[in-house]
């Protein structure tokens, strides 16, 4: 094994030729984008770059390595030409710029081994490849994995963890990580395939600089979209987002646990704080969900399926901010705190379309079911003509520890169809409105 430590770009230009480890001393600048033949393993230093910074092949590692190129540049990609990725590693590795990487042209196989990854910035809003599904298109990431091939039987495998993205200050404009198979035009696993064990995020910061108002197009601060099969998602950092249509947390895929133990904050209309389309295990979120502006909700299953959900509390404020809305099956759901909304009626994207909403704390639409809804808090709603608990589909049990109430002018507390365990022995207070309402299917 050939090891050679190198300290300008010449040096570097040489060893490219025929190291197989190499070592950088200091910051080497200005060259053309380099690619790392099979194996070799790169490491130590800071490289930057104009254009395009580093592509890999198969088998190759980077380690302790800083890469900077402009914002809407890529610092890390794969050569495409290539039948197998082998295992791609990043340890400790830090950029300026995308780290996106492709199963598709030759690309049939491999494993990308992630520990550690920081990407201080990076613009996605120039890419026109997304991914495409419920009647929009979602941004591309920070750390974009994508398996693009058509072919079911091309399965990537990963495991990634340590992977940060943006800063308050600095957030990526676009999405923070993106975990993606193939998917079809209706945002459902069709084709290739990405494994992933493990996904386990730091602090994530975006904004995905998307017009108010756009009906097809999304941003998400961690987002396993469709083809991606993954074990474990665990947000060990914050989740924030900035902007308009900017999801912090969305699932299009199929994951097994996911767990978010700090908060998770979206500001800007119709943002939402985690939605679920696709097949979710058990979701765990310890921390506060907030958001702030007008259609920003809470948390919503608007399509899949989700076993039990398991929240610490909800805060939406804005017109139209749902706390939760739920519309499909879902056996648990369990508040720790209270769900509190504080906005009246607005609007909304709901698949695609600007839908006109009312900011109801929990609301399970008609072709919704809870099956045991837990609240150790309060479920409160402070807007005009809102209704806090709405039951259109089916509550089969339910227990409030505080109260249901509805504080706004011509508000209802709770309002249902079909018969509810429990709701004899809850707290319901309506000031200004009416307690309980029955109405017919």
């Amino acid at each position: 094994m050939t090891t050679a430590r190198v300290s300008s770009e010449k040096q570097l230009l040489d060893a490219l030729a025929g190291a197989d480890e190499i070592e950088i001393a200091g910051s080497i600048g200005g060259m053309p984008m380099i690619s790392l033949r099979p194996g070799v393993t790169l490491r130590g230093g800071l490289l930057s770059f104009g254009a395009r910074g580093v592509r890999l092949s198969s088998g190759n590692r980077l380690e302790d390595v800083t890469i900077l190129v402009p914002d809407h540049e890529v610092a890390i990609s794969n050569d495409t030409s290539v039948p197998d990725l082998g295992q791609v590693t990043l340890a400790n590795v830090r950029t300026r710029g995308q780290v996106v990487l492709l199963a598709e042209d030759a690309v049939r196989a491999g494993r990308v081994v992630v520990d550690g990854l920081a990407v201080a910035s990076a613009d996605l809003r120039g890419r026109t490849q997304r991914q495409h599904g419920f009647g929009v298109d979602a941004m591309q990431g920070a750390f974009t994995l994508w398996n693009r091939q058509p072919d079911p039987a091309v399965r990537l495998t990963a495991s990634l963890t340590g992977l940060s993205a943006g800063s308050a200050d600095s957030p990526i404009r676009g999405s923070g990580v993106v975990v993606a198979g193939h998917g079809d035009w209706g945002g459902k696993m069709d084709g290739g395939v990405v494994e992933v064990d493990s996904l386990r995020t730091g602090p994530i910061f975006t904004d995905g600089g998307i017009e108010p108002g756009t009906p097809d197009l999304i941003s998400g601060g961690v987002y396993v979209l469709s083809g991606a099969e993954v074990e474990s998602v665990i947000n060990d950092g914050p989740v924030t987002t900035f902007g308009a249509n900017d999801m912090a947390l969305d699932n299009w895929g199929a994951v097994r646990s996911w767990t978010a133990r700090a908060p998770i904050t979206s500001h800007g209309p119709s943002g939402i704080g985690f939605v679920n389309f696709g097949t979710l295990g058990r979701l765990t979120v310890e921390d506060a969900v907030t958001t702030y502006g007008t259609g920003a909700r809470g948390f919503n299953v608007y399509d899949g399926a989700v076993a039990s959900a398991r929240f610490h509390s909800i805060r939406t404020h804005g017109d139209g901010a749902v706390g939760v809305q739920v519309s499909r099956d879902l056996p648990v759901l369990e508040i720790v705190d209270s769900v509190i909304t504080y906005g009246g009626a607005g609007t909304s994207l709901v698949l695609g379309a600007q839908t006109q909403l009312s900011a109801i704390a929990i609301s399970v639409k008609p072709e919704g079911r809870i099956g045991r809804l837990a609240v150790g808090g309060s479920l409160c709603t402070q807007g005009d003509g809102i209704v806090t608990l709405d039951v259109e589909g089916e509550l089969e049990s339910l227990s409030v520890t505080q109260t249901v109430s509805a504080h706004g002018a011509g508000s209802a507390a709770i309002r249902h169809v079909h018969d509810i365990a429990g709701l004899a022995d809850v707290r319901v207070a309506a000031p200004w409105g009416d307690r309980i309402v029955r109405i017919s299917a």
